[in-house]
C-alpha cells in the first residue's frame, strides 16, 4: 500500500519575518504620524515634516530598488533604463495634478500655464483622460507596462541579453529624456510639472495630506513586498531563478524563457510606475531630467548595495545611498559623486552579495 505526500507551499515568510512585518507596518501606519502630528515641535520625539517628506521620497525609491532586485537579482537581466518606467507614472500623476490647478494658474486659465506661454488653445489628445483620478491610476500602471511590455516583447524575442540588454536600455532612457525635453510633446518641456495645488479636491500642503501620502507610500511598499516575495517563492520564481543560472538548460527542459522574462519585466516596471506616482505629489515636481540614464544607474546601484535577490536589501540599499547622499549634498557637495562611484566599487570587489549579505555572513560565523 503506497501513501501519497502532499507538499504544503512555502511560508511567505518566517515567524520572526512576520513580526519585522508588523512592526514595519506599526511604525509606517502609526508611529510616524503621531511622531509628526501629535508631538509638540519643540520635543525632542517630534518627527520634522522635512523627515517625512525624506523618508517618503526614499520609500518611493525603496520601490524601485525592489523593482530591479526582481529582474536583476532573481532574473539575471540588468536593466540601466528602470528610470524610465518612474517618470512615465510620476507624469501620468503629474497631469492629474497640474490638471487639479484648475483657474488657480498663473494665467487664470483650465489649462496648465505652460501651455498658456506657448499659446496652446486646447488640451493635446494624450492629456484627454488627466482630469479623472480613477483613469490616472490605471494610466500609472497601464503606460509603464505597455512601453515595457512592447520593448521587452522585441528584445527578449531577439535573445538581447548581457551587457546588450544593458546598453538598449539606456539608450532607450535616453531617447525618452530627449522627447519629454521638446516643448511640443505636451510635457512641460525642462520644466516639466510643479506648483501642484490639490489632489481630489484636497489641498496637498496640508500636513495631514502630507502624513497621508506618507502612509500609503510605506504601506504599498510593504505591499510590493509581499508581492515579491510570493512570486520568487511560487514555481514561476523558481523558473526565473533557472533562467538567470542556465537559460539554455531551461530551453531543454520544455520552458519558454520569453514568457516569464517577459512577464517580471512588466511587472518591474508597473512598480516603478507606481513609485513615481507617489514621488509626484510628495515632492512636488516632475521633470525629464528624472528620466536621465545617470537616474536609472542609481537605481541598480541601490540593489547592488543592500543585496541582491534578497529582496529586502535593496530597500535597505536605498536607505542607506539616498540617505548618505541626502546629508553629503549638504555636507559636501563636490564630494557626492565620488562617494558613489567609490561605494559601488567598493561593493562590487569586497561585497559581492551587499549589505544583507554581510551580515548573514557575520552571523552564519558566528553560529
Amino acid at each position: 500500500m503506497t501513501t501519497t505526500s502532499i507538499q504544503l507551499p512555502a511560508p511567505l515568510l518566517t515567524r520572526t519575518g512576520w513580526s519585522a512585518f508588523i512592526v514595519a507596518l506599526i511604525v509606517v501606519c502609526a508611529v510616524a504620524p503621531a511622531l509628526n502630528l501629535l508631538v509638540p515641535k519643540d520635543s525632542l520625539f517630534h518627527l520634522s515634516d522635512y523627515a517625512v517628506a525624506l523618508v517618503g521620497k526614499i520609500m518611493c525609491y525603496a520601490i524601485c530598488a525592489l523593482a530591479m532586485d526582481l529582474i536583476w537579482g532573481y532574473t539575471g537581466i540588468l536593466s540601466l533604463g528602470h528610470g524610465v518606467f518612474f517618470a512615465l507614472g510620476g507624469y501620468a500623476m503629474g497631469m492629474y495634478l497640474m490638471r487639479q490647478i484648475g483657474l488657480e494658474g498663473n494665467y487664470k486659465s483650465n489649462l496648465p500655464d505652460f501651455m498658456v506661454f506657448l499659446d496652446w488653445k486646447t488640451l493635446p489628445w494624450h492629456w484627454t483622460f488627466s482630469d479623472s483620478f480613477i483613469a490616472t491610476l490605471f494610466l500609472v500602471l497601464a503606460v509603464p507596462g505597455l512601453v515595457a511590455f512592447v520593448f521587452g516583447y522585441f528584445a527578449f524575442r531577439s535573445r538581447i541579453k548581457g551587457v546588450y540588454f544593458s546598453i538598449i536600455t539606456q539608450a532607450m532612457t535616453f531617447a525618452a529624456m530627449l522627447l519629454f525635453f521638446r516643448n511640443e510633446t505636451g510635457f512641460g518641456g525642462n520644466n516639466g510639472f510643479t506648483d501642484f495645488k490639490r489632489i481630489l479636491g484636497i489641498p496637498i500642503a496640508t500636513p495631514g495630506m502630507r502624513m497621508l501620502l506618507f502612509v500609503l507610500t510605506g504601506v504599498i511598499l510593504l505591499g510590493f513586498f509581499l508581492l515579491a516575495r510570493w512570486l520568487v517563492a511560487a514555481k514561476f520564481g523558481r523558473v526565473l531563478q533557472a533562467v538567470r543560472d542556465a537559460e539554455t538548460r531551461v530551453m531543454f527542459s520544455g520552458y519558454s524563457p520569453l514568457g516569464y522574462k517577459l512577464t517580471i519585466w512588466t511587472i518591474s516596471a508597473m512598480m516603478c510606475g507606481v513609485a513615481g506616482a507617489l514621488y509626484v505629489p510628495q515632492v512636488g515636481i516632475i521633470n525629464p531630467s528624472e528620466m536621465s540614464p545617470a537616474n536609472s544607474i542609481e537605481i541598480a546601484i541601490w540593489a547592488a548595495v543592500g543585496g541582491r535577490a534578497s529582496l529586502i536589501g535593496p530597500i535597505v540599499g536605498a536607505f542607506i545611498v539616498n540617505g548618505a547622499k541626502s546629508w553629503l549634498t549638504v555636507a559636501y557637495p563636490e564630494f557626492w559623486l565620488y562617494f558613489l562611484g567609490a561605494l559601488f566599487i567598493g561593493v562590487t570587489l569586497f561585497l559581492p552579495d551587499g549589505v544583507v549579505g554581510l551580515i548573514r555572513k557575520l552571523k552564519g560565523n558566528k553560529a
